[in-house]
């Protein structure tokens, strides 16, 4: 496990958790140009799925581990916001109900937080892996692939969807996935489908805001109200993920009503979202008090 870091240490900490397979770079290197100018950025690039380090990822609570330590070590046990953007949500929620460090503001993307039994998720594991695997690294066949191209060559909203979800996980960018083993996407997807990260967490200290994706479905909504006690629930009505790369200005205007004493940061940072003033972003963006 590696953390990038970037910008002055001296600025608040924020830590960002890739999703599932996904590589650090092509995850958040759009945002972290921005992202400097407000905070001490770092970026988890978790084991087995980093290219200047031969490692495995062996299950999500050993990563947690490890990242628990780091930030106990280089950020004296504290960050002012994480981000988990789907398989990094459970990451920062296991950070924030462990308690072994203290997150001031911790952000779930839209994450799925399964939690299925030990079975079912080897099961899902191995139907999976046979088509996932060769989608993200290249290597063998892909019939994943072929339907997924098929899907974004459809030319409706589903197929945009699709592709800048794909582009998000590096697929067709490219760069050259092969150093990922088969052993850590095998230990990566099954462990975060069984691993539970709590019932009703709440921490002295400590907000958690979710960003809740309506066309998932409302399950995810009430996983969401059953893992946190009182979670800052963000509603809008897009798709796993499709916050990241929105850039229409009608999600500037949701925040100023529910924030109007604050400058309010936005978290992503997205140029198409973000407004001059930042008066105008989604409501779960973080906040500063005026100086």
């Amino acid at each position: 496990m590696k953390v990038y870091e970037f910008g002055d240490t001296g600025k608040p900490s924020i830590m960002l958790f890739p999703g599932t397979c996904c590589y650090w770079k092509t995850n958040f290197g759009h945002v972290l140009e921005k992202l400097q100018e407000h905070f001490y950025t770092l970026v988890v690039s978790y084991s087995g799925f980093d290219d200047t380090e031969k490692s495995t990822f062996l299950s999500e609570l050993d990563e947690v581990e490890k990242i628990e330590k780091y930030i106990k070590k280089r950020l004296n046990g504290k960050l002012y916001a994480a981000y988990g953007c789907s398989l990094g949500g459970s990451f920062v929620s296991l950070l924030v109900s462990r308690q072994n460090i203290h997150i001031t503001h911790a952000i779930i993307g839209s994450s799925d937080m399964d939690q299925a039994p030990k079975w079912l998720a080897k099961l899902e594991t191995a139907l999976m892996m046979p088509m996932f695997y060769p989608l993200i690294t290249g290597k063998g066949g892909s019939l994943l692939k072929k339907v997924f191209e098929k899907k974004m060559n459809q030319g409706n909203d589903s197929s945009d969807y699709m592709k800048k979800f794909m582009d998000m996980m590096g697929v067709n960018s490219g760069m050259d996935f092969s150093f990922i083993s088969k052993e850590s996407m095998k230990n990566q997807f099954c462990t975060d489908l069984y691993t539970k990260v709590g019932e009703h967490i709440q921490v002295p200290g400590t907000t958690i805001h979710v960003f809740y994706a309506k066309k998932m479905g409302a399950k995810y909504l009430q996983r969401y109200q059953k893992y946190f006690a009182n979670p800052d629930i963000c509603e809008y009505d897009l798709q796993h993920e499709e916050y990241c790369w929105m850039r229409t200005a009608g999600y500037r205007k949701c925040a100023a009503s529910r924030f109007p004493h604050v400058k309010v940061l936005p978290l992503f940072l997205n140029p198409g979202i973000m407004s001059a003033d930042f008066s105008n972003c989604p409501s779960f963006f973080l906040r500063y008090k005026k100086q």
